[in-house]
Formats: structure tokens, sequence, C-alpha cells
């Protein structure tokens, strides 16, 4: 890293404390803990599903390499795949909406639909996951549907 010749030990100190905290806060936005999933849940659900849906707890899961996440509505219970870990917060927030509406429909129905397109991005996070997919797998036939995450 360089930093400009003139700069004071004091304030090298200072700057390097600087960057540091925010390359941290940087990656825990990245990287949301399992708090910080259940906090974005709770979120969610108060702006897009009038707080109906409540999750008991929201986790990260290592499990999962078909689906993107799961729910046990009986429970209340919401598990993100880990290899959502790294993509876009909005990428993660649609499948936390997407399990949210589960704890509300079971099934894939127009109800569950609807509910799942008050989330603003929706369209285009099942495009990102879609196109992730293909990517990383090839055919999109061989790896599921959204309706499937």
């Amino acid at each position: 890293m360089l930093l400009p010749a003139g700069l004071s030990s004091t304030d090298e100190e200072q700057w390097v404390r600087r960057m540091l905290d925010r390359l941290a806060a940087k990656e825990q936005r990245r990287r949301p803990s399992d708090d910080d999933l259940l906090e974005r849940a709770t979120d969610l659900s108060t702006r897009y599903l009038d707080g109906q849906a409540t999750p008991s707890s929201v986790r990260w899961v290592e499990n999962q390499q078909h689906r993107w996440g799961s729910c046990t509505p009986d429970h209340g219970t919401i598990r993100i795949s880990t290899r959502l870990r790294g993509m876009p917060a909005w990428v993660v927030d649609y499948v936390i909406m997407h399990e949210l509406v589960h704890l509300l429909v079971p099934s894939h129905g127009p109800r569950f639909w609807a509910l799942v397109e008050r989330y603003p991005r929706a369209e285009r996070a099942r495009g990102f996951l879609e196109g992730f997919s293909t990517a990383t797998h090839g055919s999109q036939e061989d790896h599921g549907s959204p309706e499937e995450w």
C-alpha cells in the first residue's frame, strides 16, 4: 500500500485503521452473519409482507448444493445456501423473500408468486440466479427452475 511521503506515523496509523474498518464493514455486508440474515428477513417481511412472515431463525447452511434456500414453515426456520455468500445483497434478499413467502404459502401457486413479486428486484434476481446457475453448471434444465429454489 502506498502512503503520501509526508504522513506522520500517527496519521498513517489512523489512515490504516480507517481503511481496515472500511474493508471489514464491506466484508460484513458481503458475508452477513446468521443474525444479520434474521434482521434482513424481519425487515423484508415488514416492508413487503406487512410483517406477516415471522421466521424464528434464518441461517447459512452448506448442505444445499441444488437449492438457494429452504424453509420449514411449521418451525419458522429458513436456511440459505452458503453458495449465495458474496453475491449482491439484493439477490440474497430475494432468496430470503422467497423463503419468507413460503412461511405463508407452501406451494408455488399464483398467490405465492404475487407475494414474491412485491419485492421490487424479484425478476432481476431470478435472472441473476438463472444466469449464475447456467454459467457455473451448464444447462438450466439440469439444475432446476426458480420454483425449485
